[in-house]
C-alpha cells in the first residue's frame, strides 16, 4: 500500500503542473481563437509571430514535463523567427512546427482534463484501496489509475508534439545551410592565411635569395670572397624558404597524415607540443595496415589532426598546464577525438579564432564539438566526426 501511495503521489506531482498548463491552455486557445477572427487586420497579423513564439514556449514546457515523467526527450524542430515583420510572419506560417504545436494545443483542449480526474481518485483510492489492500491483502486498483492517467497524458503529448519528418527536414536544411556557410568562411580564411604566409614569408625570402645570387654574380670576378659569403647567405635563405613552404603545406594537408596515419601523426604532435601528452588510441590502424576500412577518410583525419594540433597549441599557450591527454577512439558511426588538459580552464568558444576554426571544420563534416572548461579546469574538448569505416 505504501508503494502504491508513493507512486500515486509521484504521478500527482506530474499531473499538477499539467493541470495548471491545461487551464492556461484553455484560456490561451480561447484568446487565440478570438485573435484569429481579428487576424484580417494588419495589426493582428503583425502580432502573429509573437503569438506563435508563445505557443512554442508552452509546447516546450509540456515537452519538459513529459521528459521528466518518461525519461525520454521530445525533440524540437523550429525555424528561427528573425528579420522584418513580413519575414517573421512568412516564417511562422510556413514552419511545419507551427502546425504541430497548434494541433497539440487544440487536442490538449480536449484531453487536458486528464489531470483533474486525479482529484476524485485520491479520496476514493484511499478508501477503497485502504480496505482492499489493508484488510484483504489484495493489489490496489484505484490509486494506480493516477499513474495511468499520467502515462496516458505523456503518450498522447509525445505523439502530438513529436516533430513531423517535414519539420525535421526543414531544420536539417537550415543546419546544413549554416554549416556550409561556415565551411565557405573557413575555406576563405584558410586561403587568405596561405596567401599571407606565401607573400610575407616565402616570397620575401625568394626575392632576397634572387638578389643575393645577383650580387654574388657581380662580385664573383673582383671579390670572390664576398661572392662566397653572398652565396652562403643565399643558401641559408633557400633553406629557410623551404622550411616555410613545408609549414604552409602542413597547413593545407599535413604529409605526415599520409605517411603515418592519424595515430602516428597525433603522436608526433604530442612529442613536439612542449607538454607531457599521453596519447591513447582505440580501434585505429597504422598507415601501413592492409585491413580494409582501417583508416578514416582523408577529410576526417585532417579535421581530427587540426583539432588536436589547435587544442594542444592553446593548452601550451594559455592554460598553464604541464600535462595533457589525447584520445582517439573509433566508434560504430565515426571517430571520437578527446583532448584534455589540467590547466586553469575558462576557455570560451566565442573568445578566440582557434575554437571558431575548429567548430567550422567539424561542422563542415556534420560533426559535433563540445567544450567543457570551468574556471580552475580541467578543459575538455570532445569532437565526434561521423564517417563510414
Amino acid at each position: 500500500m505504501r508503494k502504491t501511495v508513493r507512486e500515486a503521489a509521484r504521478a500527482t506531482r506530474q499531473l499538477a503542473p499539467a493541470a495548471v498548463l491545461s487551464f492556461g491552455s484553455y484560456l490561451f486557445v480561447t484568446v487565440l481563437l478570438i485573435g484569429a477572427i481579428g487576424a484580417v487586420s494588419v495589426v493582428a497579423i503583425g502580432l502573429l509571430p509573437e503569438t506563435v513564439l508563445l505557443v512554442r514556449r508552452i509546447a516546450g514546457a509540456k515537452r519538459r514535463m513529459v521528459a521528466a515523467w518518461t525519461g525520454q526527450e521530445i525533440p524540437e524542430a523550429y525555424r528561427p523567427v528573425e528579420g522584418t515583420v513580413r519575414e517573421r510572419v512568412r516564417t511562422v506560417v510556413r514552419d511545419p512546427g507551427t502546425f504541430t504545436d497548434l494541433r497539440w494545443m487544440v487536442a490538449y483542449y480536449a484531453y487536458g482534463c486528464l489531470p483533474y480526474l486525479a482529484i476524485p481518485l485520491w479520496p476514493l483510492g484511499l478508501l477503497v484501496d485502504g480496505v482492499w489492500c489493508g484488510l484483504l491483502r489484495r493489489e490496489a486498483v484505484v490509486l494506480p489509475l493516477i499513474a495511468r492517467l499520467a502515462d496516458l497524458d505523456a503518450t498522447w503529448s509525445t505523439a502530438l508534439l513529436k516533430p513531423s519528418p517535414k519539420a525535421e527536414l526543414a531544420v536539417r536544411v537550415e543546419e546544413l545551410t549554416e554549416t556550409r556557410a561556415g565551411a565557405i568562411a573557413a575555406h576563405g580564411a584558410e586561403l587568405r592565411r596561405i596567401e599571407r604566409d606565401l607573400h610575407d614569408g616565402t616570397q620575401a625570402r625568394l626575392v632576397s635569395l634572387s638578389m643575393r645570387i645577383g650580387l654574388a654574380k657581380r662580385a664573383y670576378d673582383r671579390d670572390p670572397e664576398a661572392a662566397r659569403r653572398l652565396l652562403d647567405d643565399a643558401q641559408d635563405q633557400a633553406e629557410e624558404a623551404l622550411t616555410e613552404l613545408r609549414h604552409v603545406v602542413r597547413g593545407i594537408h599535413p604529409p605526415i597524415l599520409t605517411d603515418r596515419g592519424l595515430a602516428g601523426a597525433v603522436r608526433a604532435l604530442a612529442a613536439s607540443s612542449g607538454l607531457d601528452v599521453a596519447v591513447t588510441v582505440d580501434g585505429l590502424e597504422d598507415a601501413d595496415s592492409e585491413r580494409e576500412g582501417a583508416r578514416a577518410p582523408a577529410a576526417v583525419e585532417a579535421a581530427a589532426y587540426f583539432v588536436v594540433a589547435e587544442s594542444l597549441t592553446n593548452a601550451a599557450k594559455h592554460s598553464g598546464a604541464e600535462r595533457a591527454e589525447v584520445g582517439l577512439v573509433r566508434t560504430g558511426k565515426g571517430l571520437r577525438v578527446t583532448v584534455r588538459d589540467e590547466g586553469r580552464g575558462g576557455a570560451d568558444e566565442a573568445g578566440g579564432s582557434g575554437l571558431l576554426g575548429m567548430q567550422r571544420r567539424v561542422a563542415a563534416l556534420d560533426g559535433t564539438l563540445r567544450l567543457t572548461s570551468p574556471a580552475g579546469g580541467p578543459t575538455v574538448i570532445e569532437v565526434e566526426l561521423p564517417c563510414v569505416w
